[in-house]
Protein backbone atom coordinates (compact mmCIF):
# COMPACT_ATOMS: atom_id res chain seq x y z
CA UNK A 1 0.00 0.00 0.00
CA UNK A 2 1.28 3.48 -0.81
CA UNK A 3 0.92 6.71 1.14
CA UNK A 4 -1.90 8.91 -0.14
CA UNK A 5 -1.48 11.93 2.13
CA UNK A 6 1.08 14.55 3.00
CA UNK A 7 0.55 14.20 6.73
CA UNK A 8 3.03 11.43 7.49
CA UNK A 9 6.65 10.80 6.75
CA UNK A 10 9.78 9.71 8.52
CA UNK A 11 13.33 10.61 9.21
CA UNK A 12 16.54 9.35 10.73
CA UNK A 13 19.05 10.88 13.03
CA UNK A 14 22.60 10.13 14.15
CA UNK A 15 22.77 6.67 15.60
CA UNK A 16 22.00 6.49 19.32
CA UNK A 17 24.15 4.75 21.86
CA UNK A 18 23.92 0.96 21.64
CA UNK A 19 21.64 -1.00 23.88
CA UNK A 20 18.15 -1.55 22.48
CA UNK A 21 15.95 0.19 25.05
CA UNK A 22 15.58 3.22 22.79
CA UNK A 23 15.01 1.22 19.61
CA UNK A 24 18.67 0.95 18.61
CA UNK A 25 20.02 -2.42 17.57
CA UNK A 26 23.03 -3.86 19.42
CA UNK A 27 26.44 -3.04 17.88
CA UNK A 28 28.22 -5.42 15.52
CA UNK A 29 25.35 -6.10 13.13
CA UNK A 30 25.97 -5.60 9.39
CA UNK A 31 24.17 -2.23 9.18
CA UNK A 32 25.35 -0.82 12.52
CA UNK A 33 25.92 2.91 12.01
CA UNK A 34 23.59 3.15 8.99
CA UNK A 35 20.89 5.77 9.42
CA UNK A 36 17.50 5.28 7.77
CA UNK A 37 14.86 7.99 7.38
CA UNK A 38 11.57 6.12 7.11
CA UNK A 39 8.89 8.21 5.43
CA UNK A 40 6.68 5.19 4.75
CA UNK A 41 3.59 3.75 6.31
CA UNK A 42 1.30 0.72 6.27
CA UNK A 43 3.13 -2.42 5.04
CA UNK A 44 5.53 -2.42 2.07
CA UNK A 45 7.78 0.41 3.28
CA UNK A 46 7.63 -0.47 7.00
CA UNK A 47 8.39 -4.12 6.19
CA UNK A 48 11.48 -3.06 4.22
CA UNK A 49 12.72 -0.73 6.94
CA UNK A 50 12.10 -3.36 9.63
CA UNK A 51 14.41 -5.71 7.75
CA UNK A 52 17.04 -2.97 7.68
CA UNK A 53 16.50 -2.41 11.40
CA UNK A 54 16.87 -6.14 12.07
CA UNK A 55 20.24 -5.90 10.34
CA UNK A 56 21.32 -3.14 12.71
CA UNK A 57 20.30 0.12 11.03
CA UNK A 58 19.01 3.02 13.13
CA UNK A 59 15.52 3.49 11.68
CA UNK A 60 13.46 6.50 12.70
CA UNK A 61 9.82 6.40 11.68
CA UNK A 62 8.05 9.73 11.42
CA UNK A 63 4.32 9.63 11.99
CA UNK A 64 1.48 12.11 12.23
CA UNK A 65 1.31 13.35 15.83
CA UNK A 66 -2.40 12.63 16.13
CA UNK A 67 -3.06 9.37 14.32
CA UNK A 68 0.32 7.89 13.51
CA UNK A 69 0.76 5.18 10.91
CA UNK A 70 -2.58 4.00 9.51
CA UNK A 71 -1.97 0.51 10.84
CA UNK A 72 -2.07 1.75 14.45
CA UNK A 73 -5.85 1.83 13.94
CA UNK A 74 -6.12 -1.44 12.00
CA UNK A 75 -7.65 -3.62 14.69
CA UNK A 76 -8.88 -5.80 16.19
CA UNK A 77 -6.95 -7.65 17.40
CA UNK A 78 -5.19 -5.43 19.92
CA UNK A 79 -2.46 -5.96 22.50
CA UNK A 80 -2.52 -3.35 25.25
CA UNK A 81 -4.31 -0.95 22.90
CA UNK A 82 -1.75 -1.51 20.11
CA UNK A 83 -2.92 -3.03 16.83
CA UNK A 84 -1.28 -6.36 16.05
CA UNK A 85 -0.90 -5.20 12.43
CA UNK A 86 1.36 -2.32 13.50
CA UNK A 87 3.26 -4.55 15.91
CA UNK A 88 4.06 -6.97 13.07
CA UNK A 89 6.33 -4.67 11.04
CA UNK A 90 7.74 -1.92 13.27
CA UNK A 91 10.13 -3.46 15.79
CA UNK A 92 13.62 -2.03 16.37
CA UNK A 93 12.52 1.44 15.22
CA UNK A 94 12.20 4.82 16.88
CA UNK A 95 9.10 6.97 16.48
CA UNK A 96 9.12 10.71 15.82
CA UNK A 97 5.56 12.05 15.72
CA UNK A 98 5.59 15.38 13.90
CA UNK A 99 3.24 17.34 11.67
CA UNK A 100 4.88 17.93 8.30
CA UNK A 101 2.50 20.86 7.73
CA UNK A 102 4.28 22.73 10.54
CA UNK A 103 7.21 24.70 9.06
CA UNK A 104 9.56 23.96 11.94
CA UNK A 105 8.61 20.30 12.02
CA UNK A 106 9.07 19.97 8.28
CA UNK A 107 12.46 21.73 8.42
CA UNK A 108 13.60 19.25 11.06
CA UNK A 109 12.59 16.30 8.92
CA UNK A 110 14.35 17.81 5.91
CA UNK A 111 17.53 18.01 8.00
CA UNK A 112 17.07 14.45 9.21
CA UNK A 113 16.73 13.15 5.63
CA UNK A 114 19.79 15.13 4.52
CA UNK A 115 21.82 13.42 7.26
CA UNK A 116 20.54 9.91 6.50
CA UNK A 117 22.26 7.15 4.56
CA UNK A 118 18.91 5.81 3.36
CA UNK A 119 15.51 7.44 2.82
CA UNK A 120 12.41 5.32 2.18
CA UNK A 121 9.10 6.93 1.23
CA UNK A 122 5.74 5.92 -0.24
CA UNK A 123 4.02 9.28 -0.67
CA UNK A 124 1.67 9.80 -3.56
CA UNK A 125 3.68 11.07 -6.57
CA UNK A 126 4.49 14.76 -6.21
CA UNK A 127 3.88 15.02 -2.45
CA UNK A 128 7.49 14.40 -1.37
CA UNK A 129 8.76 16.95 -3.91
CA UNK A 130 6.27 19.53 -2.72
CA UNK A 131 7.48 19.05 0.85
CA UNK A 132 11.13 19.39 -0.09
CA UNK A 133 11.62 15.72 0.76
CA UNK A 134 11.92 14.37 -2.80
CA UNK A 135 15.00 12.75 -4.23
CA UNK A 136 16.31 15.89 -5.92
CA UNK A 137 16.07 17.93 -2.73
CA UNK A 138 17.66 15.30 -0.51
CA UNK A 139 20.39 14.49 -3.04
CA UNK A 140 21.32 18.17 -3.37
CA UNK A 141 22.32 18.09 0.29
CA UNK A 142 23.57 14.48 0.38
CA UNK A 143 24.86 13.11 -2.96
CA UNK A 144 25.54 9.69 -1.43
CA UNK A 145 21.96 9.12 -0.23
CA UNK A 146 20.17 5.91 -1.21
CA UNK A 147 16.61 7.07 -1.76
CA UNK A 148 13.82 4.50 -2.22
CA UNK A 149 10.42 5.44 -3.63
CA UNK A 150 7.64 2.86 -3.25
CA UNK A 151 4.43 3.12 -5.27
CA UNK A 152 1.54 0.96 -6.36
CA UNK A 153 2.02 1.14 -10.10
CA UNK A 154 5.43 2.72 -10.69
CA UNK A 155 6.61 6.24 -11.53
CA UNK A 156 5.79 6.03 -15.24
CA UNK A 157 2.42 4.29 -15.01
CA UNK A 158 -0.48 5.77 -16.95
CA UNK A 159 -2.56 7.22 -15.38
CA UNK A 160 0.03 8.69 -13.00
CA UNK A 161 -0.42 8.53 -9.24
CA UNK A 162 -2.80 5.58 -9.28
CA UNK A 163 -3.44 4.45 -5.68
CA UNK A 164 -1.81 1.15 -4.87
CA UNK A 165 -3.53 -1.20 -2.46
CA UNK A 166 -2.55 -4.85 -2.24
CA UNK A 167 -6.02 -6.09 -3.15
CA UNK A 168 -6.10 -3.94 -6.29
CA UNK A 169 -2.63 -5.06 -7.33
CA UNK A 170 -3.39 -8.74 -6.69
CA UNK A 171 -6.29 -8.32 -9.11
CA UNK A 172 -4.44 -6.25 -11.73
CA UNK A 173 -1.27 -8.37 -11.70
CA UNK A 174 -2.92 -11.73 -12.35
CA UNK A 175 -2.13 -12.94 -8.84
CA UNK A 176 -5.82 -13.52 -8.08
CA UNK A 177 -6.44 -15.16 -11.44
CA UNK A 178 -3.67 -17.67 -10.72
CA UNK A 179 -4.93 -18.45 -7.20
CA UNK A 180 -7.86 -20.62 -6.18
CA UNK A 181 -9.60 -23.81 -7.21
CA UNK A 182 -9.99 -24.60 -10.91
CA UNK A 183 -13.77 -24.54 -10.58
CA UNK A 184 -13.87 -21.54 -8.25
CA UNK A 185 -13.41 -17.78 -8.60
CA UNK A 186 -10.10 -15.91 -8.63
CA UNK A 187 -8.90 -15.67 -5.01
CA UNK A 188 -6.59 -13.30 -3.21
CA UNK A 189 -3.75 -14.64 -1.08
CA UNK A 190 -4.38 -14.83 2.65
CA UNK A 191 -1.82 -12.07 3.32
CA UNK A 192 -1.03 -8.79 1.54
CA UNK A 193 1.54 -10.65 -0.51
CA UNK A 194 2.30 -7.88 -3.02
CA UNK A 195 3.18 -5.54 -0.15
CA UNK A 196 5.48 -8.13 1.39
CA UNK A 197 7.18 -8.84 -1.95
CA UNK A 198 7.59 -5.10 -2.49
CA UNK A 199 9.17 -4.70 0.93
CA UNK A 200 11.64 -7.47 0.16
CA UNK A 201 12.48 -5.97 -3.24
CA UNK A 202 12.95 -2.55 -1.66
CA UNK A 203 15.29 -3.90 1.01
CA UNK A 204 17.38 -5.84 -1.54
CA UNK A 205 17.71 -2.84 -3.87
CA UNK A 206 18.58 -0.50 -1.01
CA UNK A 207 21.28 -2.84 0.25
CA UNK A 208 22.81 -3.13 -3.22
CA UNK A 209 22.82 0.63 -3.71
CA UNK A 210 24.21 1.15 -0.22
CA UNK A 211 27.20 -1.09 -0.95
CA UNK A 212 28.10 1.09 -3.94
CA UNK A 213 27.45 4.33 -2.07
CA UNK A 214 29.85 3.22 0.66
CA UNK A 215 32.44 2.30 -1.97
CA UNK A 216 32.47 5.41 -4.15
CA UNK A 217 30.04 7.93 -2.68
CA UNK A 218 27.49 7.63 -5.49
CA UNK A 219 23.91 7.63 -4.30
CA UNK A 220 20.93 6.08 -6.05
CA UNK A 221 17.22 6.57 -6.57
CA UNK A 222 15.53 3.19 -6.23
CA UNK A 223 11.96 2.82 -7.50
CA UNK A 224 9.91 -0.18 -6.39
CA UNK A 225 6.27 -0.85 -7.24
CA UNK A 226 3.69 -3.32 -6.02
CA UNK A 227 2.66 -4.30 -9.54
CA UNK A 228 6.22 -5.03 -10.71
CA UNK A 229 6.91 -6.94 -7.51
CA UNK A 230 3.77 -9.01 -8.04
CA UNK A 231 4.55 -9.79 -11.68
CA UNK A 232 8.11 -10.71 -10.79
CA UNK A 233 6.92 -12.74 -7.80
CA UNK A 234 4.65 -14.87 -9.96
CA UNK A 235 7.93 -16.26 -11.38
CA UNK A 236 7.27 -19.45 -13.35
CA UNK A 237 3.58 -18.59 -13.73
CA UNK A 238 4.29 -15.38 -15.64
CA UNK A 239 6.92 -17.19 -17.70
CA UNK A 240 4.41 -19.92 -18.51
CA UNK A 241 2.00 -17.28 -19.80
CA UNK A 242 4.70 -15.70 -21.97
CA UNK A 243 5.84 -19.04 -23.38
CA UNK A 244 2.36 -20.37 -24.17
CA UNK A 245 0.62 -17.12 -25.05
CA UNK A 246 -2.33 -18.28 -22.95
CA UNK A 247 -3.68 -17.54 -19.51
CA UNK A 248 -2.50 -20.13 -16.95
CA UNK A 249 -5.29 -22.15 -15.41
CA UNK A 250 -5.87 -22.13 -11.68
CA UNK A 251 -4.67 -25.37 -10.11
CA UNK A 252 -5.77 -24.93 -6.49
CA UNK A 253 -3.62 -26.96 -4.13
CA UNK A 254 -1.96 -28.87 -6.96
CA UNK A 255 0.86 -28.01 -9.36
CA UNK A 256 0.45 -27.49 -13.07
CA UNK A 257 3.75 -29.17 -13.99
CA UNK A 258 4.42 -31.74 -11.23
CA UNK A 259 2.42 -34.79 -10.10
CA UNK A 260 2.02 -35.73 -7.29
CA UNK A 261 2.50 -32.31 -5.71
CA UNK A 262 -0.63 -31.37 -3.79
CA UNK A 263 -2.82 -31.75 -0.73
CA UNK A 264 -4.33 -35.16 0.01
CA UNK A 265 -6.93 -36.25 2.58
CA UNK A 266 -5.97 -38.89 5.13
CA UNK A 267 -8.09 -40.69 7.69
CA UNK A 268 -8.25 -37.61 9.93
CA UNK A 269 -6.78 -34.49 8.24
CA UNK A 270 -4.99 -33.26 5.14
CA UNK A 271 -1.31 -33.56 4.31
CA UNK A 272 0.68 -32.27 1.35
CA UNK A 273 3.03 -34.51 -0.62
CA UNK A 274 5.66 -33.12 -3.00
CA UNK A 275 7.19 -35.98 -4.99
CA UNK A 276 9.00 -33.77 -7.47
CA UNK A 277 11.06 -36.38 -9.31
CA UNK A 278 10.97 -40.03 -10.31
CA UNK A 279 13.00 -41.25 -7.34
CA UNK A 280 10.70 -39.52 -4.85
CA UNK A 281 7.66 -40.98 -6.61
CA UNK A 282 9.08 -44.47 -6.31
CA UNK A 283 9.73 -43.95 -2.59
CA UNK A 284 6.18 -42.68 -2.15
CA UNK A 285 4.80 -45.79 -3.82
CA UNK A 286 6.89 -47.97 -1.51
CA UNK A 287 5.50 -46.24 1.60
CA UNK A 288 1.98 -46.56 0.19
CA UNK A 289 2.69 -50.27 -0.41
CA UNK A 290 1.68 -49.74 -4.02
CA UNK A 291 4.70 -50.95 -6.06
CA UNK A 292 2.32 -51.45 -8.95
CA UNK A 293 2.03 -47.66 -9.30
CA UNK A 294 5.81 -47.32 -9.54
CA UNK A 295 5.89 -50.04 -12.21
CA UNK A 296 2.95 -48.70 -14.21
CA UNK A 297 4.29 -47.30 -17.53
CA UNK A 298 1.67 -44.53 -17.39
CA UNK A 299 3.50 -43.07 -14.39
CA UNK A 300 7.12 -43.75 -15.32
CA UNK A 301 8.10 -40.10 -15.74
CA UNK A 302 6.79 -36.79 -14.48
CA UNK A 303 5.40 -35.70 -17.90
CA UNK A 304 3.50 -39.00 -18.05
CA UNK A 305 2.23 -38.53 -14.50
CA UNK A 306 1.01 -35.07 -15.46
CA UNK A 307 -0.76 -36.53 -18.50
CA UNK A 308 -2.46 -39.15 -16.31
CA UNK A 309 -2.99 -36.88 -13.30
CA UNK A 310 -6.60 -37.80 -12.54
CA UNK A 311 -6.05 -41.57 -12.43
CA UNK A 312 -2.88 -41.34 -10.35
CA UNK A 313 -4.25 -38.84 -7.85
CA UNK A 314 -7.30 -41.06 -7.32
CA UNK A 315 -5.08 -44.05 -6.54
CA UNK A 316 -2.86 -42.10 -4.11
CA UNK A 317 -5.87 -40.51 -2.40
CA UNK A 318 -7.50 -43.88 -1.81
CA UNK A 319 -4.31 -45.25 -0.26
CA UNK A 320 -3.75 -42.25 2.02
CA UNK A 321 -7.28 -42.33 3.40
CA UNK A 322 -6.50 -45.61 5.14
CA UNK A 323 -4.36 -44.14 7.94
CA UNK A 324 -4.13 -40.92 10.00
CA UNK A 325 -1.94 -38.01 9.01
CA UNK A 326 0.62 -38.42 11.79
CA UNK A 327 1.48 -41.95 10.69
CA UNK A 328 1.86 -40.98 7.04
CA UNK A 329 4.05 -37.99 7.89
CA UNK A 330 6.30 -40.15 10.04
CA UNK A 331 6.70 -42.89 7.44
CA UNK A 332 7.12 -40.57 4.46
CA UNK A 333 9.74 -38.48 6.27
CA UNK A 334 11.59 -41.68 7.18
CA UNK A 335 11.61 -42.54 3.47
CA UNK A 336 12.87 -39.10 2.48
CA UNK A 337 9.64 -38.03 0.77
CA UNK A 338 8.78 -34.32 1.25
CA UNK A 339 5.55 -34.17 3.26
CA UNK A 340 3.84 -31.80 5.65
CA UNK A 341 0.71 -31.26 7.71
CA UNK A 342 -1.79 -28.58 6.69
CA UNK A 343 -1.59 -26.40 9.81
CA UNK A 344 -3.22 -23.29 11.13
CA UNK A 345 -0.98 -20.24 11.56
CA UNK A 346 -0.67 -20.43 15.35
CA UNK A 347 -0.08 -24.17 15.21
CA UNK A 348 2.57 -23.60 12.53
CA UNK A 349 4.44 -21.01 14.61
CA UNK A 350 4.40 -23.12 17.75
CA UNK A 351 5.41 -26.28 15.88
CA UNK A 352 8.30 -24.57 14.08
CA UNK A 353 9.55 -23.05 17.32
CA UNK A 354 9.38 -26.39 19.12
CA UNK A 355 11.27 -28.02 16.23
CA UNK A 356 14.20 -25.63 16.72
CA UNK A 357 13.53 -23.26 13.83
CA UNK A 358 13.91 -20.22 16.15
CA UNK A 359 11.09 -18.21 14.57
CA UNK A 360 10.21 -15.99 17.52
CA UNK A 361 11.70 -12.91 19.14
CA UNK A 362 10.90 -11.79 22.65
CA UNK A 363 10.19 -8.16 23.48
CA UNK A 364 8.66 -6.19 26.32
CA UNK A 365 6.25 -3.55 25.05
CA UNK A 366 5.46 -0.60 27.34
CA UNK A 367 1.73 -0.97 26.69
CA UNK A 368 1.26 -4.56 25.52
CA UNK A 369 3.68 -6.08 28.02
CA UNK A 370 5.50 -9.34 27.17
CA UNK A 371 5.31 -9.74 23.42
CA UNK A 372 6.27 -12.40 20.90
CA UNK A 373 7.31 -11.24 17.43
CA UNK A 374 8.10 -13.29 14.32
CA UNK A 375 11.70 -13.09 13.14
CA UNK A 376 12.70 -12.26 9.59
CA UNK A 377 13.30 -15.18 7.27
CA UNK A 378 17.11 -14.87 7.31
CA UNK A 379 19.68 -15.83 9.93
CA UNK A 380 23.19 -14.52 10.53
CA UNK A 381 25.78 -16.86 12.01
CA UNK A 382 27.30 -13.89 13.79
CA UNK A 383 24.05 -13.11 15.64
CA UNK A 384 23.51 -14.62 19.11
CA UNK A 385 21.54 -17.84 19.21
CA UNK A 386 18.18 -18.09 20.89
CA UNK A 387 18.53 -17.90 24.65
CA UNK A 388 21.65 -15.70 24.46
CA UNK A 389 20.42 -12.66 22.55
CA UNK A 390 18.99 -9.52 24.10
CA UNK A 391 15.26 -8.89 23.70
CA UNK A 392 14.23 -7.06 20.54
CA UNK A 393 13.31 -3.40 20.83
CA UNK A 394 9.50 -3.42 20.70
CA UNK A 395 7.51 -1.49 18.12
CA UNK A 396 7.50 2.09 19.43
CA UNK A 397 4.67 3.98 21.00
CA UNK A 398 3.52 6.90 18.89
CA UNK A 399 6.09 9.65 19.42
CA UNK A 400 8.04 7.61 21.95
CA UNK A 401 11.38 9.04 20.76
CA UNK A 402 10.30 12.45 19.43
CA UNK A 403 12.24 14.71 21.80
CA UNK A 404 15.43 12.69 21.60
CA UNK A 405 15.41 12.43 17.80
CA UNK A 406 14.77 16.16 17.41
CA UNK A 407 17.60 16.91 19.85
CA UNK A 408 19.90 14.67 17.80
CA UNK A 409 18.84 16.64 14.72
CA UNK A 410 20.11 19.82 16.38
CA UNK A 411 16.93 21.41 17.74
CA UNK A 412 17.38 23.28 21.00
CA UNK A 413 15.27 22.10 23.96
CA UNK A 414 13.15 25.24 23.91
CA UNK A 415 12.28 24.72 20.23
CA UNK A 416 11.33 21.10 20.89
CA UNK A 417 9.19 22.21 23.85
CA UNK A 418 7.47 24.81 21.68
CA UNK A 419 6.67 22.22 18.99
CA UNK A 420 5.19 19.91 21.61
CA UNK A 421 3.24 22.73 23.25
CA UNK A 422 1.48 23.72 20.03
CA UNK A 423 0.72 20.13 19.03
CA UNK A 424 3.10 19.97 16.08
CA UNK A 425 5.05 17.21 17.83
CA UNK A 426 3.77 14.47 20.09
CA UNK A 427 6.03 13.04 22.78
CA UNK A 428 4.71 9.89 24.41
CA UNK A 429 4.95 9.59 28.16
CA UNK A 430 8.11 7.75 29.25
CA UNK A 431 7.41 4.02 29.26
CA UNK A 432 7.68 2.14 32.55
CA UNK A 433 10.86 0.25 33.20
CA UNK A 434 10.51 -3.12 31.43
CA UNK A 435 10.33 -6.33 33.37
CA UNK A 436 11.83 -9.59 32.18
CA UNK A 437 11.05 -10.39 28.55
CA UNK A 438 9.18 -13.60 27.75
CA UNK A 439 10.83 -16.65 26.36
CA UNK A 440 9.50 -17.52 22.88
CA UNK A 441 6.30 -19.53 23.13
CA UNK A 442 5.54 -22.89 24.60
CA UNK A 443 5.71 -25.97 22.42
CA UNK A 444 2.42 -27.28 21.08
CA UNK A 445 0.15 -29.54 23.05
Amino acid sequence: MTDETAGTGAGAAPAPSPGGADGAAPPGRPLAGVRVADLSRVLAGPYATMLLADLGADVVKIEHPGRGDDTRAWGPPWAGGEASYFLAVNRNKRSLAVDLKDPDGLAAVQDICAAADVVVQNFRPGVADRLGLGYASVRARNPAVVYCSISGFGPEHDPPGRPGFDLIVQAESGFMAATGSPDGPPTKAGVAITDVLTGLNAAVAVLGALVRARADGRGEHVSVSLVNSALSGLANVTQQALVTGAEPERVGNTHGSIVPYQAFPTADSEIVVAAGNDSLFQRLCAVLRRPDLADDPRYATNPLRVAHRAELVAEISAALRARPAAEWVRDLLDAGVPVGRVRGVLDAVRTAQAAGDDVLLAAHHPAAGPLELVRAGFRLDSAPAAGRRAPAAPPPLLGEHSARVLAEAGLAPERVAALIARGAVHQAAPPPRPGPAPRPGPPPG
